[in-house]
């Protein structure tokens, strides 16, 4: 079994993701299909499903919804990290096998990244991280890009004979979240001061990443599709809640960042 990935071994790192839906029953079978979450329970009106012992995602149904307005503040994406790259390249042969859409793929230097779409137009990142040490570090921004992604290569890890993907392998976590917001420099503001979290890159004034103990990012947020965006609508579909595990926090809160988001925050030790 591959050791938990860096991302959930620093002092602050996201737990897991809740997200409304008008079709939860759908939603989850996706996630359980495509993606490889195993469900875990089901309790009233939320299906929550994870990887090995661990909860990643919420579903919430909510029939009344309105769906998701991408120039709203939101989700951009939730970032599943795989273990190994092994484990990425049983996934993308699993996308190949099911012809599942996948909307890109890229090669950012700290780690390797396909990107699809769910059926309620929530995004979704599948990566995983290249080894933390080999990382490229000018002071305090690390170096990030967006470069063709080695397929092959990526499928070359998986050793022959290899009984393939068996869905989301154990110690696979949600490595990050990507928000929609109004202005990305409001956001990093809110994140320094709220969480601790460094602002360790930023593409121009229209996004920004930030992290807890020298991750390339837990937080990404970008205004690309919602420049000037005000407070969040709570009747669209999308996201819920971001749950973050801290281990400086004493007991569980729960704040709104400036767009009327929810973070959640609960007590807890790395890993």
């Amino acid at each position: 079994m591959s050791n938990i990935p860096f991302a959930a071994t620093t002092p602050v790192s996201v737990s897991r993701v809740g997200l409304k839906a008008r079709d939860a029953d759908a939603l989850a079978s996706f996630y359980r299909d495509v993606v490889g979450l195993q469900e875990f329970k089901r309790d009233g009106e939320t299906i929550t499903l994870g990887a090995g012992s661990r909860a990643l995602l919420d579903i919430e149904s909510d029939k009344s919804a309105k769906p998701d307005d991408p120039r709203n503040a939101g989700l951009f994406h939730t970032a599943f990290l795989l273990p190994s790259r092994a484990d990425l390249g049983r996934w993308i042969r699993h996308a190949i096998d099911k012809r599942i859409p996948v909307d890109g793929a890229s090669d950012h230097l700290v780690s390797e990244a396909l990107y699809l779409t769910d059926p309620e137009g929530n995004g979704i990142e599948i990566y995983t991280d290249r080894p933390h040490n080999g990382w490229k570090w000018n002071g305090s921004q690390v170096a990030m890009a967006t470069e063709q992604l080695d397929i092959g290569s990526i499928i070359s890890e998986v050793p022959a004979g290899d009984a393939g993907w068996q869905g989301a392998p154990e110690n696979s976590i949600v490595g990050h979240v990507h928000l929609r917001v109004g202005d990305p420099a409001v956001a990093a503001e809110w994140w320094n001061t709220e969480f601790g979290f460094d602002t360790v890159a930023k593409y121009g004034g229209q996004a920004v990443f930030l992290s807890s103990g020298g991750y390339h990012h837990h937080i990404g947020a970008n205004s690309w599709q919602s420049p000037g965006a005000g407070k969040r609508d709570t009747a669209l579909t999308g996201l819920a809640w971001v749950e973050m595990r801290s281990a400086s926090a004493e007991k569980s809160d729960s704040r709104e960042d400036p767009w009327g988001t929810v973070i959640r925050t609960l007590p807890g030790q790395p890993g």
